[in-house]
């Protein structure tokens, strides 16, 4: 069942805090210095607090989680997508942004956006299978920006020169 979160006790954000930095650690391996962690609990708690986090549970655990935002009147973001590795192949990811492009057009607005972090130069194949994902599921690269120039606070935790593209569907 997937729903937003509305409220969370201190397991529930440790159980979202684990999922996310477990799938990105995996995914994200070699971008980041040894340590780096994409989330912890207090942004996450934070999240939670400003309703942008959207669960899926199945069988009454947490099985994938993703962060949904509005950017302006016309556009929304969906980030922090983590699927449980042990249900890899269940639709859990399709299923989440799915649901996070219906809520997003709900709100009148006419296009869903995503960033995905990939290194400069020499390629991660977790980031070629999300760009080909992702491009099947209609979304298209609009632009590249430089890790330094758009989030510095990230920077100086990665491990290798690093850029963002963002994507970009219509929903209407």
């Amino acid at each position: 069942m997937i729903e937003r979160l509305t409220a969370a006790d201190s397991a529930l954000v440790d159980d979202i805090t684990r999922l996310v930095n477990l799938v990105y650690d995996e995914s994200e391996r070699g971008l980041w210095h040894a340590g780096a962690t994409r989330t912890d609990p207090n942004e996450v708690a934070s999240l939670l607090a400003a309703g942008e986090l959207v669960a899926d549970r199945r069988d009454g655990r947490l099985a994938g989680v993703v962060r949904v935002q509005l950017l302006d009147d016309q556009t929304g973001e969906f980030g922090l997508l983590a699927a449980d590795p042990a249900r890899r192949g269940q639709g859990i990811g399709r299923d989440l942004v799915a649901w996070a492009e219906s809520a997003v057009r709900a709100t009148g607005r006419r296009a869903m956006q995503l960033e995905l972090l990939v290194p400069r130069e020499g390629r991660l194949a977790s980031k070629e299978f999300l760009h080909a994902w992702y491009t099947r599921l209609g979304y298209e690269q609009t632009r590249i920006g430089a890790i330094e120039e758009h989030y510095p606070a990230l920077a100086p935790m990665l491990a290798v020169p690093t850029d963002y593209r963002v994507y970009r569907k219509l929903l209407v």
